[in-house]
């Protein structure tokens, strides 16, 4: 055991807490659960669903497996939101006590807390938030359950995947639209509240996990401006095993459809026989989908009807206003990028609406920042264009960065006037703008590093954004099998070596060491959204500096295990992923 069980139960009483830091193995931790996930991928595969069960019933009793567990809800971005007890495990000792706490013996989840969301047509989308404790027994369970669900997934299911995007999605969309002889018909889908209308006898009869802890969280309730609520249909959006459950529930329309509709051949009443392709290919990101088909008739009168069919078994049905039956040279947006052909050739551009409140949110901030300093203002503005910036890099994008850059520098111009409504033009631009290569009116900002040092910071333009190819992930390959394991990990290496944003500090310490974390020897996956932390070698306060031969990347856990420690860390070799 990775995890030293009794050593864990004994310091758990004391105030400390230390034991979190110092008797986990992180890297062993996550060794025995990788092996017993490629386990259940192979008894999956092979129909064993006695071993199946088996084998998920080690993982979720697993301190190894707990341990991961309690790490992932207290890392994420909701870490510091409370479900309906206000608790948080913000502590090495709470951590702790949260891990031993997850048993099945006994286990009762609390109502969920609540929250309702503004969506842009006016309406909300109603989040649940699970206590703690509850979404770490899910996050727990989804170690067991995540294995299973992605052997069984439809190969063009691209929503609440691990190693799978939007941007995979696109690109399927383009491979199967872009060719002369491509199908000219669409049917966008749309699911109406599919987390709020599942039906929760299909889920406990078809989803491979504990059918007692499957019942008692789809009908823990919610609470709602203090009083309680019963939960009969649905999975709440918010909890950390909702999106498997959902693509659970989907998984299969593609085998459907593609088992129906095969190229085959059809007799003429005449008695000749002519080929019949109808065309139809399946692309779905999480409850939005599209289908296409030969003809329009096609769609609406065979492959619609089936969909509501398949649908109609697990409670759901399709959205009337946003299900509708497109040709490919009037265009249609998916997962906010428009598709259309233009004589003959598919262009994929960002949807006029995602470009719509992209601006409305840029414009909003610069609003709400009026009184804010200059390098406050691009600090706020630079992650939201960076992000936006790459979600469409590989897209037919530049006329839409120049065009967004404009609006930007507009808004950014009139926010520089009122502030100093009393200057000169010409003073405010030699204020906040200066020149960079070819470009004079590039918006900036001064700041102070602790060594006293000035440094300036920009605002970026958007419009040197580069365009970059996405290469679409293989459809059959999954993470939770050995035999893909090379092949996720080239991919990993190619993700970051393509990444051209402000991180490009974070992204070259990445590549300098191999992509290896030097504490737990384990691959680190992601280098955004928090999942990864810098280290200096030899502490600031020693006299260590801020750079790259100083630094070194680790897991936030196992750079807080180090600090705890005082382990001496260096970078590892650099190999594996060189020629990935």
């Amino acid at each position: 055991m990775n995890v030293k069980a009794e050593t864990l139960k004994a310091c758990a009483s004391s105030d400390t807490g230390r034991a979190w830091h110092q008797d986990v193995d992180w890297g062993k931790c996550q060794e025995s659960v990788r092996r017993l996930q490629a386990r259940t991928v192979k008894a999956t595969k092979e129909g064993r669903w006695n071993k199946v069960k088996a084998l998920q019933w080690l993982l979720t009793h697993s301190h190894d497996a707990k341990a991961l567990a309690v790490r992932r809800v207290t890392e994420n971005q909701g870490k510091r939101t409370a479900g309906v007890d206000g608790v948080t495990w913000s502590t090495p000792k709470a951590k702790l006590d949260g891990m031993l706490s997850l048993k099945r013996k006994g286990y009762k989840p609390q109502p969920l807390r609540r929250v309702e969301i503004p969506k842009s047509n006016g309406k909300t989308r109603k989040l649940g938030i699970p206590t703690m404790k509850d979404r770490a027994m899910q996050a727990l369970h989804l170690l067991a359950l995540e294995p299973v669900a992605e052997t069984r997934a439809d190969h063009n299911s691209y929503g609440f995947r691990k190693e799978r995007s939007t941007e995979d999605a696109r690109e399927q969309s383009f491979t199967v639209l872009s060719r002369g002889h491509s199908p000219e018909w669409i049917l966008e889908g749309d699911i109406r509240a599919c987390f709020d209308n599942i039906d929760h006898t299909w889920l406990e009869e078809n989803v491979p996990m504990d059918r007692v802890i499957l019942h008692k969280w789809l009908n823990g309730g919610f609470i709602s401006n203090g009083q309680l609520f019963p939960t009969t249909a649905g999975t709440p959006q918010g909890g950390i095993i909702s999106p498997t459950l959902a693509n659970m529930a989907l998984d299969g329309m593609e085998r459907m459809l593609k088992a129906k509709f095969r190229n085959t051949t059809r007799t003429l009443d005449d008695g000749k026989r002519i080929p019949y392709k109808p065309k139809v290919n399946f692309i779905r990101y999480a409850d939005d989908f599209i289908v296409t088909g030969a003809s329009k008739e096609l769609l609406e009168q065979e492959v619609k009807p089936m969909i509501e069919d398949f649908l109609k078994s697990r409670g759901l049905e399709l959205s009337p206003e946003k299900t509708k039956v497109v040709n490919i040279d009037e265009g249609f947006d998916f997962l906010g990028w428009n598709f259309r052909k233009f004589n003959g050739k598919l262009l994929i551009t960002p949807s006029k609406e995602n470009v719509r409140k992209f601006l409305t949110e840029v414009r909003k901030t610069i609003e709400d920042n009026k009184s804010a300093k200059a390098v406050d203002l691009i600090g706020i503005l630079n992650p939201m264009i960076t992000g936006w910036a790459n979600y469409h890099k590989g897209a037919v994008a530049k006329q839409t960065f120049s065009r967004v850059r404009k609006e930007i520098w507009l808004k950014v111009w009139q926010w520089a006037k009122r502030r100093h409504a009393n200057k000169s033009s010409k003073w405010i631009k030699a204020r906040y703008f200066r020149k960079d290569g070819t470009d004079s009116w590039v918006f900036f900002g001064e700041t102070r590093d602790k060594d006293g040092t000035t440094r300036v910071v920009k605002l970026r333009n958007i419009s040197k954004t580069a365009i970059v190819r996405h290469v679409k992930v293989m459809g059959a390959a999954n993470p939770f099998d050995p035999k893909d394991e090379i092949y996720f990990e080239q991919r990993i290496g190619f993700k970051i070596r393509g990444k051209i944003t402000g991180r490009r500090k974070i992204r070259n310490l990445w590549l300098d060491q191999g992509g290896i974390c030097p504490n737990c020897k384990k691959l680190i996956r992601e280098i955004d959204g928090g999942k990864v932390h810098a280290h200096h070698i030899l502490q600031k306060c020693y006299g260590g500096k801020e750079n790259t031969a100083n630094l070194v990347l680790l897991h936030p856990e196992c750079h807080r295990q180090v600090h705890n420690q005082r382990l001496l860390v260096t970078k590892p070799a650099r190999e594996g992923l060189e020629e990935a």
